[in-house]
């Protein structure tokens, strides 16, 4: 079985992470997630394994809050 590494795995998450959102800063929204969109599925086909990417939307999914708006 594949399995998604969760461990610590970046030489520098400081510094991605800044980078990440120095790439965003000049986007409106929706450019902000477009371009989102097209890092992970450039980054899946790096990764290029469907059991790992399943796991990491999984992960994904299950950690991120869902909306509290009623209608």
């Amino acid at each position: 079985m594949n399995k998604l590494n969760i461990d610590a795995n970046l030489d520098d998450p400081d510094g991605f992470y800044a980078q990440l959102l120095a790439l965003h800063e000049p986007l409106d929204e929706a450019a902000s997630h477009a371009l989102n969109a097209k890092l992970v599925l450039i980054l899946a086909n790096h990764i290029g394994n469907r059991e790992v990417i399943t796991q990491a939307f999984d992960l994904a999914f299950k950690s991120t809050p869902r909306s509290s708006h009623t209608f």
